[in-house]
């Protein structure tokens, strides 16, 4: 798919009539401090239509986008397992995280798991794929700062990543130096096109 467009709707925390639109739903999830808002914006090629910041953990709500208009909605998750975040409010991510893929009544079309390449994955990132696997949910993984790495250490994490988390799809990415090629290579994976 192609993005020509791409805006903020709103943002929920409960039931909420766009979760029963109809429009087909991309969600993203991943550990705070990963890029997760810089992987979206990158794939719809702006740089500040999700909000980044040096402050991890800032999204406590699930974020809508329009993408082409209604064509599908990027959701983008809050982020997890924020160290800083007190016991209640980590509690209240995670809840509200595992109520939108498993009580919410979405089933999105992929969930896309972002892991820093370096980082791989953590038991946060082991449990959420247990949840997608469980509710049936297609996922694919993508692996993000792979700037920071080099050919020897991608080829090292990308297999380990891929092992830990079932033979998943694991596609590797940088965020911040992505190409046009890159950058619609993922969103093939993404929308699964050929």
């Amino acid at each position: 798919m192609k993005i020509a467009s791409a805006e903020f709707l709103k943002g929920i925390i409960g039931t909420d009539v766009i979760l029963t639109d109809g429009v087909p739903e991309i969600a993203f999830v991943g550990r705070s401090n990963v890029g997760k808002s810089s992987v979206i914006n990158s794939l719809v090629n702006r740089k500040d239509l999700v909000k980044t910041s040096n402050r991890p953990g800032k999204t406590t709500e699930i974020n809508f986008f329009g993408i082409n208009g209604k064509k599908c909605y990027f959701v983008d998750l809050p982020g997890y397992g924020y160290a800083k975040r007190s016991p209640k409010e980590k509690e209240s991510i995670e809840k509200l995280i595992l109520w939108y893929l498993m009580y919410s009544g979405v089933t999105p079309l992929k969930v896309v798991i972002i892991l820093d390449s370096k980082a791989g994955l953590t038991d946060f990132d082991a449990e959420m794929i247990r949840v997608l696997r469980e509710q049936g949910h297609p996922y694919l993984i993508v692996a993000n700062k792979v700037d920071k790495l080099n050919q020897k250490e991608l080829s090292a994490q990308t297999r380990a990543i891929k092992e830990a988390a079932h033979e998943a799809v694991v596609h590797p990415y940088s965020a911040t130096t992505a190409t046009l090629k890159e950058r619609d290579a993922l969103l093939r994976v993404i929308f699964d096109e050929a």
